[in-house]
């Protein structure tokens, strides 16, 4: 986990919002964040590959904090716990 995971999924779940990788960055770098598209796009798979995100419109690619990345967010979960998550 990098310090970019943790602003996407504070992010989302401040907002309470699902958005596509290119809204999620442009929001993102409007809030103040320091994170490139490429960047977005990328740490997404991995925070999905970890169920952290979900996917909420397959077809259009909307990706929101699930509650397993609540869970993390809160302390619940910690990246210990993910290491046997790695597919």
């Amino acid at each position: 986990m990098t310090g970019n995971d943790d602003s996407i999924l504070e992010f989302l779940h401040e907002k309470d919002i699902a958005l596509p990788p290119a809204p999620l960055h442009y929001n993102l770098q409007k809030a103040g964040y320091d994170i490139g598209y490429s960047t977005v796009r990328r740490r997404l798979r991995v925070l999905e590959s970890h169920e952290l995100v979900k996917k909420e419109n397959e077809e259009k690619g909307y990706y929101g904090i699930s509650s397993k990345g609540e869970k993390y967010l809160s302390g619940d979960l910690t990246v210990a716990d993910l290491k046997g998550d790695e597919k």
